[in-house]
């Protein structure tokens, strides 16, 4: 009898030990992020957390997971873990995949300089490995005319979106993320369509550009680019002032004056007609659909109501533009104090 209590005593203590090793390894310690990679075992998994200082005792994690029958059910990626989290509760997300999510966001219309600012303000990559990274992906870009000859070739094909991300992401990773959504979003019939116009991914997407920066309501951009594409089948310029914007590196909150518009830049849709060599920034889909998809109308002019709405006035001839240009001036005019 006093063996057989001895023996219960042992087991009772070493059951103790073992949920003991159960407990938070380090009640003070921060959260920090771990990687499960994908095909990981049970063995991998508790020798990464341990690793990591997140658990007591791998050898009990292992045995704890098989007891409660959890070998199959962890899910890799990664996540935010500490030492301060029991067992139990480091399961429960690993489990659940209650993995770490990371988004950044990139608006319709920036340059890649832009885009480069962004992310390494956000913290994502370091601006100028996103520049190499970006210079990098040209010599794949299958859409680039030949003898395209820019400073920027990528221009336009860094797609705008929000993105979801892991810690540790590397520039070439990001560029890959914008330009696999970049063509996803050109589905056949896209492409049957551009065909069917007659014009390349490349044209598509420089008016495309131009439609996105003039346009301040999206649902203007089919109308404007209507507007853009009356003008090139006629050889008439287009005139868009961001194409200035862009020739001359200026910020578009910078008002342009007269003797910008004689920069002597193929940008410059002022002194050159027809489309400019390449995008002046990133399109989003509504755009490039605007140009695929134009309103059918017989304008050739377009002013901004300066009313406040961001709409604008549309006009066939250039009497009634100017009639237009007097009402925009005069709605500024009443909206001064």
């Amino acid at each position: 009898m006093l063996l057989l209590a001895l023996l219960a005593g042992a087991a009772y203590a070493g059951f103790l030990l073992f949920l003991g090793r159960l407990e938070p390894a380090d009640p003070s310690a921060a959260p920090v992020e771990i990687e499960i990679p994908a095909g990981a075992t049970t063995a991998d998994v508790a020798d990464i957390l341990a690793e990591g200082g997140l658990i007591q005792d791998p050898n009990v994690f292992r045995f704890y997971v098989r007891y409660r029958d959890l070998d199959a059910r962890i899910i890799s990626g990664r996540y935010e873990l500490s030492a301060a989290m029991s067992v139990d509760e480091i399961l429960a997300k690993l489990v659940a995949g209650d993995v770490v999510v990371r988004r950044f966001t990139l608006p319709e219309g920036l340059t890649v300089a832009m885009m480069a600012d962004l992310l390494d303000e956000a913290g994502v990559v370091d601006r100028e490995d996103f520049l190499d990274a970006v210079a990098a992906a040209a010599a794949d870009n299958p859409y680039l005319p030949a003898d395209l000859d820019v400073a920027q070739p990528m221009e336009g094909y860094l797609f705008p979106a929000t993105y979801e991300y892991h810690s540790g992401i590397t520039a070439e990773e990001v560029v890959a993320m914008l330009l696999d959504r970049f063509q996803a979003v050109w589905t056949d019939e896209l492409l049957a369509r551009a065909d069917e116009m007659g014009l390349s991914v490349h044209e598509v997407v420089t008016l495309a550009s131009i439609v996105e920066t003039e346009a301040r309501v999206a649902a203007e951009q089919p109308a404007i680019a209507g507007v853009y594409l009356n003008r090139l089948a006629i050889g008439m310029p287009l005139q868009a002032d961001p194409t200035v914007y862009y020739a001359l590196g200026l910020p578009r909150t910078e008002r342009l004056f007269y003797e910008h518009l004689e920069v002597d830049s193929p940008y410059n849709t002022y002194k050159y007609p027809g489309l400019p060599p390449g995008p002046i920034a990133s399109p989003g889909e509504s755009a490039i659909r605007a140009v695929l998809y134009p309103e059918t109308h017989e304008y050739y002019y377009f002013v901004a109501k300066n009313d406040g709405s961001g709409e604008h006035y549309f006009a066939s001839t250039y009497e009634e533009h100017l009639e237009n240009v007097d009402l925009a001036e005069a709605n500024l005019a009443a909206r001064q104090p």
